[in-house]
């Protein structure tokens, strides 16, 4: 019986079709761990395109740094460039989820500083398969049953999987044919591990028994399930629902089904996940009335009939360092094109709300919570208000970018000021805001 066959040029390059448009300036990140996976990805990415190889050393055996290094060496000899990222994690409880967060969180910051829009993983069919059992033991709903998406939207990148209908039989058939060794991770061998279990269980290194097929087919039929459940979402937002970039919603009088108020809840809050359907449904039932997830439901009053969703003031995150490309709140990236003064503060508007009461339009639940600039003499910017004290429009702008769009798309909504430098300022109307 011949063995799995290569992936091809012209295979891959109809993988990462669909997943585009990749125009020719657009730079591309791979990560690669130096196993079978990610090094075929890389070297498939790198006969497509150009991209840059992220090796990331997690410090955790003595091995890893050796082996980071030969995997740079291995990309080199088929000229791919690499970049080694050092982590310093310390065994201990957690340390595979510990491990995984430090992982995509140094990855993103490279991919980032590298000018790359895209981060190619290499999860590919048999973790697809071994995710659908370890969600299912879960008791995960159809969401989680579709396993991994093709692409992740991000904060500041896409993550994209290309490979996820690729048995892993083929990567290494790949990686044999064109004579590129790879390293074998001890830690996928791990018992305590949940995926290992499932990797047990299907017992199918090569990624095509039936066993394997069948949860393949299982991710596939949830996966259509859940891309028409976000389109009925969609099209439930977009006739129900309109988002401001001061980071609030409105919504049209009348009941709403529980899956597309989850989906407002958890963008409001910036959340990765949903709240309980339970607690939701609960929610819906109330009138839309009450607080859930770090989310407040009340009545529109000056904005109109319907319904208000705002952040809660008191699960905003606190001020954090004001810098270029910060996001805060896990929703607000603010933008700012020159250094920052290092005492420069960006968190909640907060008591301060009460100076803008009299030249807003905006209730105070909202006006509270909005993304403000401090420095140690006092409030300098509230950009969603068009205040400046010591920046002007062209300098300063705070982006709406939630960690979780409202229905599986990726939105922005900007919001910039209009000022003049040097003075105090607000457009809204004639009236001058109480000095701070």
């Amino acid at each position: 019986m011949a063995g799995p066959s290569p992936v091809t040029d012209a295979e891959f390059a109809a993988l990462m079709a669909p997943l585009g448009p990749w125009p020719a300036a657009r730079r591309i990140a791979v990560a690669v761990s130096g196993g079978a996976d990610s090094l075929c990805l890389a070297w498939l990415t790198a006969r497509w395109g150009s991209p840059l190889a992220l090796i990331v050393d997690h410090g955790l055996r003595a091995d890893s740094g050796p082996e980071a290094q030969e995997a740079s060496s291995r990309l080199a000899a088929f000229g791919a460039p690499s970049k080694i990222l050092t982590l310093n994690l310390s065994p201990g409880p957690g340390v595979a989820a510990r491990a995984r967060a430090a992982r995509y969180a140094i990855l993103t910051q490279a991919a980032r500083a590298a000018g790359c829009c895209d981060l190619l993983l290499a999860h590919h069919a048999g973790d697809q398969a071994e995710t659908v059992l370890i969600r299912r033991a879960g008791g995960s709903g159809t969401s989680g049953l579709s396993a991994m998406a093709a692409i992740t939207e991000t904060e500041h990148l896409r993550l994209v999987r290309p490979l996820l209908g690729i048995a892993p039989g083929r990567l290494r058939a790949t990686l044999r044919t064109h004579a590129i060794g790879w390293a074998e991770d001890p830690s996928n061998r791990n018992p305590a591990a949940g995926r290992t279990r499932a990797r047990q269980y299907l017992n199918d290194p090569d990624g095509h028994l039936p066993a394997t097929l069948t949860q393949l087919q299982e991710a596939q039929r949830h996966g259509r399930a859940r891309a028409e459940e976000e389109r009925r979402i969609a099209d439930t937002l977009a006739t129900r629902a309109c988002i401001f970039p001061e980071g609030y919603v409105t919504l049209t009088s009348g009941p709403i089904d529980s899956a597309s108020l989850a989906a407002l809840i958890r963008m409001l809050a910036g959340a990765p996940y949903p709240p309980a359907r339970d607690a939701v449904a609960a929610l819906a039932a109330n009138g839309l009335r009450g607080t859930l997830a770090g989310v407040r439901l009340m009545q529109a009053g000056r904005l109109g009939a319907g319904t208000l969703l705002v952040r809660e003031a008191a699960a905003l995150q606190p001020a954090i360092p004001a810098r270029h490309g910060c996001v805060w709140d896990r929703r607000f990236r603010l933008e700012a094109p020159f250094a920052l003064p290092a005492d420069a503060t960006l968190g909640p508007l907060g008591a301060d709300a009460a100076r803008f009461r009299k030249v807003s339009r905006l209730p105070a639940a909202i006006l509270a919570t909005l993304p403000a600039l401090r420095r140690p003499q006092g409030l300098v910017a509230v950009p969603h208000l068009r205040y400046f004290k010591e920046w002007t429009n062209t300098q300063l702008g705070l982006t709406l970018c939630p960690t979780s769009p409202a229905a599986g798309a990726g939105f922005m909504a900007s919001a910039l000021g209009d000022a003049q430098p040097g003075k105090e300022h607000h457009l809204l109307d004639q009236a001058a805001v109480p000095p701070g």
